[in-house]
């Protein structure tokens, strides 16, 4: 399916950025036993999105490109099956719990334990993500930066 306007809808990656992922991975398992463990745990993740619906698997194709460009130290994997990213200490700071996993009218971005959003006794750590926009996409960018911090 082509890409949509990159700056309202996405129908998913597009054959160059699926190419540079799989390039990627590629050089993470040159890079030795740690390497391949992050190219393992990246196709994980990838695998994991690939099996979403249509729909789902556009959210998480976009999330996960907003993730990894916010916050490029985050490690992909895969957290009960759904993609993830890890800090440098393995534990995970963000996750997308995609609609279809639980039967739900909406996918989640969930933030952990480790991201860094603490804002005084009350603060979100879930967002409803429905469609994607450059709205929705400026969110995330930011949250993401926050729990990084």
């Amino acid at each position: 399916m082509p890409t949509k306007n990159p700056q309202t809808e996405s129908a998913g990656f597009s054959a160059e950025e699926r190419a540079a992922m799989k390039a990627r991975a590629a050089e993470l398992r040159a890079e030795g036993k740690k390497g391949a463990k992050k190219a393992d745990d990246l196709q994980a993740t990838l695998d994991s999105i690939a099996k979403m619906t249509p729909e789902d698997r556009a959210l998480a194709e976009r999330v996960h490109m907003a993730v990894t460009t916010t916050a490029p130290e985050l490690s992909p994997k895969t957290w009960y099956g759904m993609p993830a990213y890890a800090n440098a200490d393995g534990k995970i700071v963000v996750a997308f719990k995609n609609s279809g996993k639980f039967n739900t009218r909406y996918s989640t971005l969930e933030f952990q334990d480790a991201a860094n959003l603490d804002d005084g006794d009350l603060w979100p750590v879930s967002y409803a993500i429905q469609k994607w926009s450059p709205a929705v996409e400026k969110k995330i960018v930011e949250v993401v930066q926050a729990a990084v911090s």
